[in-house]
């Protein structure tokens, strides 16, 4: 097992911090195009009930 260079580790470092970054925005961007969906159909659901058309579940 060969021992890294500080530059080497510094550059792992920085290459494990992108990667990171990258996977937090993923979740962050999944979250919130779930929370927008949800509520999106929680005011479709409204509006139909209003309306008076039936409101059930896709079964």
């Amino acid at each position: 097992m060969t021992r890294l260079t500080p530059e080497q580790l510094q550059a792992r470092n920085k290459r494990n911090r992108a990667i990171a970054g990258a996977l937090v925005a993923f979740i962050v961007l999944v979250f919130g195009v779930t929370v927008l969906n949800l509520k999106r159909n929680i005011e479709a659901r409204k509006e139909a009930a209003a309306e008076g058309q039936p409101v059930g579940y896709a079964g």
